[in-house]
């Protein structure tokens, strides 16, 4: 009876499990368990997350750039502005000193956003930049002309319909640069651009002021 007994014991117990190795081998066959499925998965979802945080990041720090720009020349033409000129000695003097200082304190802080750019763009950023400053340092000489010459530049940049001829040779230079390196482009010449207009219309003021002068002297004369 004793040996009957221990014989259905030894029946009735289980199935020892399989010896599994380290390393997810099963009787030497590799197997992917779902624990590192969802580990990799879990990484690449992070990594999804952080991609947008580092595009953010880049955004952020070129409206910082543009927000630095603009700021700079404000503070430019308050400067040289018509009213500055209307107004006493000591008072402008006073104005220029804390027109410097904001100027001083805008241009400590330091903002790069390095651009990825292969060699053709590279090459075609260089060339469309020597394009822009042939014009810029024949401002001087000619002042309509360059002005319709940026105008040209411009249209060749927008994607609305240009009020005036495009520059066709600077478009497709324009097109081989790298995307943030085209907006950069684009915003230089809308600061020229408006830094001309106002350079227009102060020319035009002191132009009405001297004709005003002119006939208050010959009324007087007469």
């Amino acid at each position: 009876a004793r040996i009957s007994a221990k014989a259905s014991e030894g029946a009735q117990q289980p199935q020892q499990p399989q010896q599994q190795q380290s390393g997810g081998q099963l009787r030497g066959r590799f197997y992917r368990s779902t624990s590192m499925a969802d580990r990799s998965s879990r990484l690449l979802e992070n990594l999804d997350q952080l991609e947008l945080r580092v595009e953010a990041f880049r955004d952020a720090a070129s409206a910082m750039e543009q927000e630095k720009e603009i700021l700079l020349e404000m503070i430019h033409n308050i400067q040289n502005s018509q009213d500055m000129r209307h107004i006493s000695e000591g008072e402008r003097e006073e104005l220029n000193l804390t027109a410097n200082r904001l100027m001083g304190r805008t241009l400590t802080v330091e903002v790069s956003v390095e651009t990825i750019r292969n060699a053709q763009q590279q090459e075609s950023l260089l060339h469309a930049t020597k394009m822009i400053d042939e014009i810029v340092n024949k401002l001087l000489d000619d002042l309509e002309d360059a002005k319709m010459r940026l105008m040209s530049l411009y249209g060749a940049c927008t994607s609305d319909v240009p009020a005036g001829p495009i520059d066709q040779k600077f478009q497709s230079v324009v097109i081989g640069c790298a995307i943030e390196d085209q907006k950069k482009i684009k915003r230089r010449l809308e600061t020229l651009l408006r830094n001309l207009e106002n350079s227009e219309k102060s020319i035009t003021l002191l132009e009405h002021q001297k004709s005003s002068v002119r006939q208050s002297c010959n009324s007087k004369q007469d």
